[in-house]
């Protein structure tokens, strides 16, 4: 009797509280905290309380739908993963008209829980900065590799690529016994590679990789925009932009514009 007096009492308490303490509560809970916190607010018929608690359930089936999405993706990875290490790589910047072209390599560890993992231009510049973060937090190891505009110039964006992807490797501090490449075949490489079409939304190592060499790229492109302001390089990160184009006919190339890829804007 004493406990369902106390049970009833702690009851009575919760539902005095009112609809903006309890928002509180949901929003200062940890992600493992919810469960338990549905669970006391269960009864309340408040629409408000109700609200909250579906909002809860609905954030659950995301997850959990991203769970199973993220799974697909590692299948690669748990077909290879008997030979050693697995790398990812991709590359960021084949098509602008000005930068580098960057790779990215990236080998994620076995039991490797990232969410969000996906083509680096499926998601949004916010959240490809803070999936950057968390995956050089958590890799096991991550390289990047370059080719300047005066490269790809010399030898075309193509064998440029190549290029910058053997470098990528080349940093690693451990060796993959892999390579899960984006639909290439990198030439001069001692280590088995599988091109895979649309790779980085297939196998969560490239989907690493195409978000440290894009992250890598544009926080360049930013600091070329502070030297050479005029091109406006932090928006469209040297891409064909109407802009760009237009400020390459008024204040013609500058340095790290590509000769090869421009020639038909300037005299």
């Amino acid at each position: 009797m004493r406990c369902w007096t106390v049970s009833v009492k702690q009851r009575m308490r919760q539902k005095m509280k009112s609809i903006q303490e309890i928002r509180a509560e949901f929003q200062n809970a940890a992600e493992t905290e919810l469960d338990a916190l549905c669970r006391v607010y269960l009864e309340d018929e408040r629409k408000g309380v109700r609200a909250l608690i579906e909002k809860v359930e609905k954030r659950r089936e995301r997850l959990e739908t991203e769970r199973v999405r993220i799974e697909k993706m590692k299948a690669y990875e748990y077909q290879y993963e008997h030979l050693g290490y697995v790398c990812g790589i991709d590359e960021a910047g084949r098509g602008p008209l000005a930068g580098p072209v960057v790779a990215g390599a990236v080998i994620l560890p076995k039991d490797c829980r990232l969410l969000y993992l996906n083509d680096s231009k499926q998601l949004s510049e916010k959240k490809r900065e803070e999936l950057y973060e968390v995956i050089m937090e958590n890799a096991v190891s991550v390289g990047v590799g370059y080719a300047g505009p005066a490269r790809i110039d010399e030898i075309n964006i193509l064998q440029a690529t190549y290029e910058a992807m053997r470098e990528a490797v080349s940093r690693l501090t451990v060796r993959p016994q892999i390579l899960l490449n984006d639909a290439v075949t990198i030439p001069r490489m001692d280590i088995p590679q599988v091109p895979i079409i649309k790779g980085d939304a297939k196998s969560i190592s490239i989907a690493a990789a195409s978000i440290v060499a894009k992250v890598t790229r544009d926080r360049l492109m930013k600091e070329y925009d502070k030297v050479m302001p005029e091109y406006g390089f932090a928006s469209h990160k040297g891409y064909g932009a109407a802009s760009h184009i237009e400020a390459i006919k008024k204040y013609g190339p500058s340095p790290i514009h590509r000769a090869t890829f421009i020639k038909n804007f300037v005299d």
